[in-house]
């Protein structure tokens, strides 16, 4: 795959929605907002709603979640439930896919543009290589399913927590995407927990995001230190305080350098930028929604610079 095809213009920006209810039955009231804010995405949280039950989806409740998000101004892109581990051992593989199955046939139903899937992990003491070529094998099926729902599926670089072994530094993953060769299997980059994956890695942050950029059709943008959580803390604002683990603070509020992130990132053509904002920070969610534009036009600027 020739990774450093010339890039388009950033296809748009939005942000992630949070579930207060598994029920969804608040989402009329949260789109109303994002149209107020004038964003091209919204990203849906299926993961946290009652959609699938045993890999199956619960035909009802997509039915009343398609009619909920018919006729707005924007698109969609969805975030896959996060347990979904496409290097689980053998035997529970299946589980996962079809977990995976059923978030790309929402996907399609919802007419989403990506939809994002966690990079597995190895937790026990299966072989990593193994492990590596099951997700490689498993992600290569589902770039064909998410073809056929005209839908690209966003594998998302994440960080070492609870007993984990292994999980892909941004360079790694951008390997193996390679590998795998599918048009409808891109990258998710999320850029602070890379920060995070590479202190606790000892490896060189700006060149692990700029090895993945250019497979990646959809950008995570939240801030922090970079410092894995090592302190016991009750409340989110505890972890705040002490600058530790994956906070998603507003862009500017922690340690990323995203001047220099934009200038060594040349992302892919169509590229979505989606704002995680944690619900504690959500009064600057306006504020945030312009400096994540402003962000996107750097990223849009360097992309043609450095096709």
């Amino acid at each position: 795959m020739d990774a450093r095809a010339p890039a388009a213009p950033i296809r748009g920006i939005g942000y992630s929605i949070r579930a207060n209810s598994p029920e969804f039955d608040d989402i009329v009231e949260k789109l109303d907002e994002a149209e107020e804010t004038g964003v091209e995405f919204v990203e849906l949280p299926i993961f946290a709603w009652t959609l699938v039950v045993d890999g199956k989806v619960r035909s009802d409740r997509l039915d009343r979640l398609v009619k909920a998000t018919r006729d707005r101004p924007f698109g969609y892109t969805v975030h896959g439930p996060l347990a979904i581990n496409l290097m689980s051992p053998l035997g529970a593989l299946p589980r996962h896919e079809a977990a995976l199955d059923a978030a790309i046939a929402i996907s399609g139903a919802l007419g989403a543009t990506n939809l994002v899937l966690h990079s597995g992990c190895v937790r026990g003491e299966d072989d990593i290589a193994v492990a590596y070529k099951r997700q490689r094998d498993a992600l290569s099926r589902a770039g064909d399913k998410a073809a056929a729902a005209d839908v690209v599926l966003c594998v998302e670089n994440i960080f070492r927590f609870e007993p984990m072994r292994e999980t892909a530094l941004p360079s790694r993953l951008a390997a193996e995407l390679d590998a795998v060769d599918h048009p409808h299997v891109r990258a998710t980059l999320d850029v602070s927990h890379a920060f995070l994956r590479c202190t606790d890695a000892r490896a060189s942050f700006m060149a692990e995001i700029a090895a993945l950029a250019p497979y990646a059709r959809h950008v995570h943008v939240h801030d922090s230190f970079g410092r894995p959580q090592e302190s016991w803390a009750l409340d989110e604002a505890e972890r705040a305080a002490l600058g530790e683990g994956d906070l998603h603070l507003p862009v500017g509020w922690g340690g990323i350098d995203w001047d220099e992130v934009a200038r060594r990132c040349s992302f892919g053509a169509g590229t979505v930028v989606n704002l995680e904002l944690h619900r504690r920070y959500w009064s600057e969610l306006k504020s945030q929604v312009g400096i994540v534009r402003a962000l996107a036009g750097k990223f849009a600027a360097t992309a043609v610079e450095l096709a």
